[in-house]
């Protein structure tokens, strides 16, 4: 039961007056300590008229006093989720980052709104604060991911709070190619779609593979096998219960005999990735692995070989082409060009290209 509305003293209200009347600016930070304590010590007993009263004590107090007192404030209200919400505004966008960073970082009273202004127009040190809060919105984790630096973002994915969105997410997924530390901390995030996990895997087995390779060249072919095989165990340990879902819807629709060129044209238009590669497999009549191999390689010819043993048309590829070119962020193919390969490509060139694509693979054919 919240208790009646606590009210300062006659004496600190004496006190108050005379120090924004005519106090020295010591006066003034002593006032701001002692009416601080007030507010911190019944935080969740005033009506949010005492807040508001509050908030504009505050405001009065705070001008033209010292950078240190200022922080002071900030660092005790920056926890209180009653805490006055217009000061909790005037302290997150000061340029002093000892000033903001606690609101930035901890503070409830601050909207999105005002997160976001600040995440587009301070420096690295305010998005730093800003990526270490309890929950970030995609609309935030959007701006500090464009804006930030190297540290602002290994903070960002970091943070299990922070929810990534699609276009956040392959920004990443493409720096993680020069970046370790990244590629491991967006590899350990939950709930990280399957095809950004798999072209995050791809990625950092090459770099693992040239660098056991170089440091052992002895070794090159077992190091090889090796890296291989653990990318397998990976991507196996990886599947997720989406996964799993579409790879049994497919599993069923080709059981069926309802699984047809049309359908998988119909998953690539709605980017369902799981089971585009499924049904692209089963239709082609390979391991749903082998399939995934193809389709997250940087080049195209993987998809054409699929597509031109599943028998389809061009008019599909270039569905399947244009999920995954949104899905990865990659570079836009040349339509004509690859139109023009895809009809001048044989069929038996297409399934003898991926019978040696299978055996480098040591994948079985699909039963």
């Amino acid at each position: 039961m919240r208790s009646r509305s606590a009210r300062p003293s006659e004496s600190l209200l004496d006190e108050l007056q005379t120090a924004l009347s005519h106090g020295t600016v010591a006066r003034r930070v002593e006032t701001l300590r002692r009416v601080t304590d007030l507010f911190v010590g019944h935080a969740g007993a005033y009506s949010d008229e005492h807040t508001g009263l509050f908030d504009d004590v505050f405001h009065c107090l705070v001008e033209q006093i010292e950078t240190s007192a200022k922080a002071l404030l900030a660092d005790r209200l920056a926890p209180i989720a009653a805490a006055p919400p217009k000061i909790i505004r005037t302290l997150a966008l000061d340029e002093v980052i000892e000033v903001a960073g606690p609101v930035l970082s901890k503070s409830e009273r601050l909207d999105e709104a005002t997160l976001v202004e600040i995440a587009r127009t301070q420096g690295q040190a305010h998005l730093k604060a800003i990526s270490l809060r309890r929950v970030l919105s995609e609309a935030l984790t959007d701006v500090l991911v464009s804006r930030g630096n190297d540290d602002v973002v290994q903070s960002t994915v970091s943070n299990p709070g922070a929810q990534l969105s699609e276009e956040s997410l392959t920004d990443l997924v493409a720096r993680a190619e020069r970046d370790d530390d990244l590629a491991t901390s967006i590899g350990l995030r939950p709930y990280l779609p399957r095809h950004h996990y798999l072209k995050l895997i791809a990625k950092a087995s090459l770099r693992v593979r040239r660098k056991l390779e170089a440091a052992h060249p002895e070794f090159a072919a077992e190091v090889s096998s090796a890296v291989q095989q653990a990318a397998q165990r990976v991507r196996a340990a990886a599947m997720t219960r989406q996964t799993e879902m579409a790879r049994t819807l497919v599993s069923s629709l080709h059981e069926d005999g309802r699984l047809d060129e049309f359908q998988v044209t119909t998953f690539a238009e709605q980017g369902k990735f799981d089971e585009t590669n499924a049904g692209l497999a089963a239709l082609a009549g390979v391991a749903v692995e082998t399939a995934e191999n193809m389709m997250i390689e940087s080049r195209t010819e993987g998809l054409m070989i699929l597509a031109k043993v599943a028998g389809m048309q061009w008019s599909s590829l270039r569905a399947i082409v244009a999920m995954r070119e949104k899905l990865s962020g990659g570079p836009r193919s040349d339509l004509l060009k690859l139109r023009n390969d895809y009809e001048a490509l044989r069929l038996s060139t297409a399934q003898q290209v991926l019978r040696f694509h299978r055996m480098q693979q040591g994948t079985p054919p699909a039963a």
